[in-house]
């Protein structure tokens, strides 16, 4: 009985280990044609204390200002001159998901583009916001919201927190025209999958035929797979629903190192191995220390006193160590090597790099 119990067991954490490297394909593939859209706007932040654009550095801000002016009957003469220094000029973006509808809200970014030193407590004016076609999908208009702080004093001491130029009006803008999708033409249904993999689309594409039914789903290309989808819209969501929630387990991603130059970050993934290789680290220390001692001639020389530099150099080598790393070598094996040694992320770049000109490293090395 406690062996049947173990067996058990060990089936269950087997099943379970299952479950949880297994993903859903709503995480692993996108719909084609169906994507969010990026929209923009030029528009006036006003009610600012005082930390607007200043009249000199962005005149536009004038000139909008005038130019709303106009259009809400005010006539203002030409030769007269604004100072705006409670307006700002903004740029004013969003994104419009799919399937958005008219008259749902939106959440707007509104960014400074001229000197104004804080947007903290301005509002947004009536800004139309336009798609890459020209046409106005939305109207943003509203309070800000900014995260950031500045202050200046009297003696020019100042103090930022955060970016006060930046700040956001939830809900602020109003869908006015909706953007028609793919989604309910045709009689079939592309995916995309976020990562392209043959491995991970065959299993994709036999995971869908064996719920769905055989020859339900065609694979395209490591990316996409054609899936044969009801002609009625009711249908379709019923079926979507069905797909995206079938779990696939994905194949395991290619051997990669990533080396990001600017941070020193190194991440390498569970694929990588190592060729038999030996790796030898060590590095020159020079120190060059400079110092000044004063000569003074004797008393009844003609010499001058003068400063003389003193020169102190010195030259430490540090401990060189020799690793060795066997067929089929894993990550943890590489990563201990490295540490016994005593490398740093930068020298563990150098050693990557080694391997790699070497043959010895089985992945790509990627440099970001």
């Amino acid at each position: 009985m406690k062996s049947l119990i173990v067996a058990w067991l060990f089936i269950l954490l087997l099943f379970a280990n299952g479950l949880v490297q297994a993903e859903r394909i709503k995480d692993l593939a996108s719909i084609a044609g169906v994507r969010d859209n990026q929209l923009l706007g030029y528009g006036l932040v006003v009610g600012l204390n005082g930390s607007g654009d200043k009249r000199n550095a962005a005149p536009f801000a004038e000139q909008s200002l005038k130019a709303m002016l106009t259009r809400l009957g005010i006539t203002v003469a030409p030769n007269v001159q604004l100072k705006p220094k409670n307006v700002a000029a903004v740029v004013v973006h969003a994104t419009l998901p799919p399937f958005a509808k008219t008259g749902q809200r939106l959440d707007v970014t509104v960014s400074s583009i001229g000197d104004a030193k804080s947007l903290r407590g301005g509002s947004l004016l009536m800004t139309p916001l336009k798609g890459l076609d020209g046409k106005v999908y939305a109207i943003a208009q509203g309070n800000l919201v900014v995260g950031g702080l500045s202050a200046t004093g009297a003696d020019g001491s100042k103090i930022t927190v955060n970016i006060p130029s930046v700040g956001r009006v939830p809900d602020g803008a109003t869908i006015e025209r909706e953007v028609a999708n793919g989604f309910n033409a045709g009689n079939a249904i592309v995916l995309n999958l976020r990562q392209r993999d043959f491995t991970t689309m065959q299993r994709v594409t036999d995971a869908i035929n064996k719920v769905v039914g055989k020859g339900v789903a065609r694979p395209v290309d490591a990316t996409s797979v054609r899936v044969n989808a009801p002609r009625d819209p009711a249908q379709r969501v019923s079926f979507m629903s069905l797909i995206e929630n079938i779990e696939v387990q994905p194949a395991e991603a290619a051997a990669k190192v990533i080396v990001n130059s600017r941070t020193g970050t190194v991440v390498i993934n569970s694929a990588v191995r190592v060729s038999p290789a030996a790796v030898t680290h060590g590095s020159l220390t020079v120190t060059i220390g400079e110092n000044t001692a004063v000569s003074q001639p004797n008393p009844l020389g003609r010499g001058n006193t003068a400063v003389v530099p003193q020169s102190d150099v010195s030259v430490k080598r540090e401990d060189s160590h020799m690793f060795k790393f066997a067929p089929g070598v894993t990550l943890d094996e590489v990563v201990r090597a490295v540490n016994d040694v005593g490398a740093a992320p930068s020298d563990l770049v150098a050693i990557l790099e080694a391997l790699k000109q070497a043959g010895a490293l089985r992945a790509e090395l990627l440099i970001i």
